[in-house]
């Protein structure tokens, strides 16, 4: 019995656990020292990825492209943000220095593509900012057993840039007119410029074509004239940035453009049912005279070019007196080297000078200019006066009196859909558009293309209608083309141009 009882305790292994625990615990200690000096590396990254994001926004929705954005940005990524890491050893502060120089070094870096390829040399190239927070590093507190007694420095980092969209404008692209030479088109050469657009005719978008750009306001040409013709645009807002562009030349949408004239072509009814729908601006004049009657369409019996129209033969030399007071009542012209032949020959092609034969225009106009005013009573700078300026002054001033020429009439306020929208006024303008410029050859633009870059969006006042002047091969513009003069670059920051939100601004993080 003894002899048994000693060979069953030999034999026993019910205590075993105890000796392999004890063995183990060493290693199960080290595993979890590990998992909890990890724990609070991973920990404190977190915050500090938290703190350079939050910072990177701040500082992002102060990059408006107006003087001292970045140095805006700086002291919202330094100041606006408030952030502690309660892992990192020492201070627990997240420190973000205030550096107010537009460039790419230190911690907060300016860009102009968010790429960051190309460094921000000003504050209105400054389109991303990137932000890196002070380094900070995690005492160990069981991984010195490995020899290892702090980590290695851990930074938080975040690009952020200024998401924006276009808003109640019809959604209009335009193919650079000078993309080789000027990809960047700097609007500030090209202010009170004439540009004569041509819709894209199926040959493609090249240079000086136009288009138009995808929205949620449906498919088709009806959708896209609702959205060039109503005074309600229908659709959400266009992205500022990687728009998409739609297919088809869609030419027969232009009637619907024309209402902003007082232009009221047949066949209207799907894209505007009345001029309450698609009002003209208050102020109409245009170079096309008025039959009486009811007819409102381009034609024989409604809008259409008079007896002795504008019509120069040299790009250089104005009209004398005499020849002038022989024309009609004139619209606002075109600049002088595109008013001489259906093609023009201004030295940059489809963007002409801005010289445009004001002396005729006022002469013709003198029902409502019994003498020509001194360019200070158009611009405060005393320079001469652009085809907008001339527009708004008489808008303000009422100088939109009609003038009989024969049996046709020559109308400044609307006669077909009176009493139109009024110009200067807080109501969105009839006759100012905010376009996309694109570099359609560098973007390979082919009908519908998405993620296309902006150059530049512009705003630019429409100066004659569309509309078929003459015939076979007296003709000098086609229903294609589209005579606008350029205004400057379209307001940012959520502003407004002749009474209208254009833009919305929201900052996001891009990584």
């Amino acid at each position: 019995m003894k002899h048994g009882t000693q060979f069953q305790f030999w034999h026993d292994e019910s205590g075993a656990v105890a000796a392999t625990y004890a063995l183990s615990l060493i290693g199960i200690l080290g595993v979890a020292g590990v998992g909890m000096d990890y724990a609070r590396l991973a920990g404190m990254d977190s915050e500090l990825q938290n703190g350079a994001d939050q910072a990177a926004i701040a500082a992002a929705s102060q990059l408006d492209g107006n003087t001292g954005a970045c140095a805006r940005a700086a002291g919202a990524a330094n100041a606006l943000v408030a952030n502690q890491t309660l892992l990192a050893s020492g201070d627990n502060a997240v420190a973000i220095p205030l550096e107010t120089t537009c460039d790419a070094t230190g911690q907060v870096r300016f860009w102009q593509d968010k790429t960051k390829s190309t460094a921000a040399t000003s504050d209105s190239n400054a389109n991303y900012v990137e932000v890196f927070v002070t380094a900070r590093s995690v005492d160990y507190a069981l991984l010195p057993v490995t020899g290892a007694l702090r980590s290695a420095d851990i930074q938080g980092i975040a690009l952020a840039g200024l998401g924006s969209s276009i808003c109640k404008v019809p959604p209009i692209m335009i193919c650079n007119p000078l993309e080789s030479s000027d990809p960047g088109f700097d609007i500030d050469a090209y202010k009170g410029d004439g540009v004569r657009l041509v819709a894209n005719d199926g040959g493609g978008y090249t240079p000086g074509n136009f288009g138009y750009l995808e929205t949620n306001a449906g498919n088709g040409a009806i959708a896209t004239a609702r959205t060039l013709g109503r005074v309600e645009v229908p659709g959400d807002c266009i992205a500022a940035d990687g728009v998409t562009t739609k297919p088809g030349e869609q030419i027969s949408v232009l009637d619907a453009l024309n209402t902003r004239f007082d232009i009221f072509d047949n066949g209207l009814n799907n894209s505007c049912a009345d001029a309450a729908e698609c009002p003209p601006s208050a102020n109409s004049r245009k170079d096309l005279l008025k039959k009486a009657g009811p007819q409102c369409g381009i034609g024989n019996q409604g809008w259409q070019v008079g007896p002795n129209p504008y019509r120069p033969s040299s790009s250089t030399m104005p009209l004398s007196n005499t020849e002038a007071d022989a024309l009609d009542p004139m619209g606002y012209p075109r600049d002088m080297c595109h008013a001489i032949s259906p093609t023009g020959n201004c030295a940059l092609d489809r963007v002409g000078d801005g010289v445009w034969d004001r002396n005729a225009y006022f002469r013709t106009n003198s029902h409502i200019y019994s003498t020509i005013p001194a360019n200070t009573a158009f611009r405060s700078d005393g320079a001469a006066p652009t085809r907008y300026d001339v527009y708004k002054y008489e808008a303000a001033n009422n100088l939109l009196a009609t003038a009989n020429v024969g049996n046709l009439r020559a109308a400044g306020a609307p006669i077909c859909g009176a009493p139109g929208v009024p110009v200067n006024s807080a109501q969105p303008d009839r006759r100012v558009l905010s376009v996309a410029v694109i570099n359609c050859t560098a973007e390979g633009v082919i009908g519908k293309t998405t993620g296309v870059d902006v150059q530049e969006w512009i705003d630019v006042f429409l100066v004659e209608p569309s509309a078929n002047r003459g015939n076979g091969g007296s003709r000098i513009t086609d229903k294609s083309d589209v005579y606008v003069e350029i205004i400057g670059s379209t307001t940012l920051g959520g502003g407004s141009t002749a009474g209208q939100e254009i833009r919305k601004d929201v900052p996001y993080l891009i990584e």
